[in-house]
């Protein structure tokens, strides 16, 4: 140690360690860190208004379920052996999950680039996956939070069966992955209330209550037959309702093929959106 650093006071290195200082530590973010954060907000923002993103729901299809039994209830069997009530049940449910996964992907987005805050989630350093995989899981889970729901509100009403529930578990997880991707496509297109409006009142809603919700499609017209087996949203409403009874209009195993391959072909797109910065980066 040189005389002047021993005038000032300086004791130098401890003992031992050859002069070497040890760098400071400065921790390292988790690669998943951005993903967490942007899907934990997604998450609060329909969790704090459970009101109205959960429960208002769930009552539209309490209330559907008592109006359409108490009407057809003893009129109506579409498969045999079921209660026409107990038909209704999972079909609700399904048009449930899929409206809302649907509802909270695009409503999130378009509110995003309305507000201008949308730069606060593109500026951070985050993947297009992590974007991607963030505003998808959140979408499903509400899409799902939404769906138990509705069967802890009918369940007390209906003697609903349980053939198969690892098809109806996987039917509810792809189709609503389905609605929360195209959501996010939705989501990425819109700029106004109206453009988004117009997805869900001329797409969306239309293509559930025409998917076999409250009916069979066997019971309709071969026209009419025809046209709903082009229908996408018919193969997972039958798909989900063949996990309770066992029975459906058309093989489980096409109608996942079809749910499965439309959800990685939106997703593909929808990445390659993101990659492009399609409306998101002006």
């Amino acid at each position: 140690m040189r005389r002047e650093e021993k005038e000032a006071g300086n004791p130098g290195p401890p003992p031992g360690e050859g002069g070497r200082r040890e760098p400071l530590l400065t921790p390292h973010a988790s690669p998943l860190t951005g993903f967490y954060t942007l899907f934990h907000k997604e998450w609060l923002r329909f969790w704090k208004v459970s009101v109205q993103t959960i429960l208002a729901p769930v009552l539209t299809a309490l209330l559907f379920l008592l109006v359409f039994a108490h009407t057809l209830r003893g009129q109506v069997e579409i498969f045999p052996g079921v209660d026409y009530a107990a038909f209704l049940v999972p079909g609700l449910a399904m048009m449930s999950v899929l409206q809302n996964a649907f509802a909270n992907s695009s409503s999130s987005l378009m509110q995003s680039k309305m507000t201008g805050n949308i730069v606060f989630v593109l500026l951070p350093p985050l993947s297009h996956p992590e974007f991607f995989g963030a505003y998808l899981l959140a979408a499903v889970a509400r899409g799902l939070v939404v769906g138990a729901g509705v069967f802890a509100a009918t369940v007390w009403f209906v003697d609903l069966r349980y053939e198969h529930p690892l098809w109806a578990i996987v039917f509810a997880a792809a189709s609503s992955g389905v609605l929360g991707v195209l959501g996010i496509i939705a989501g990425i297109y819109s700029d106004k209330v109206d453009e988004l409006s117009a997805f869900q009142n001329f797409i969306i809603l239309p293509l559930t209550f025409l998917s076999g919700v409250f009916y069979s499609i066997y019971s309709l017209p071969p026209l009419w037959q025809w046209l709903s087996h082009l229908n996408p949203i018919f193969y997972m409403v039958d798909g989900f309702r063949y996990g309770f009874f066992g029975v459906s209009d058309v093989s489980p195993w096409l109608s996942l093929a079809l749910v499965g391959s439309s959800f990685f072909a939106l997703s593909f797109f929808t990445l390659w959106l993101l990659r492009t910065g399609y409306k998101l980066r002006r």
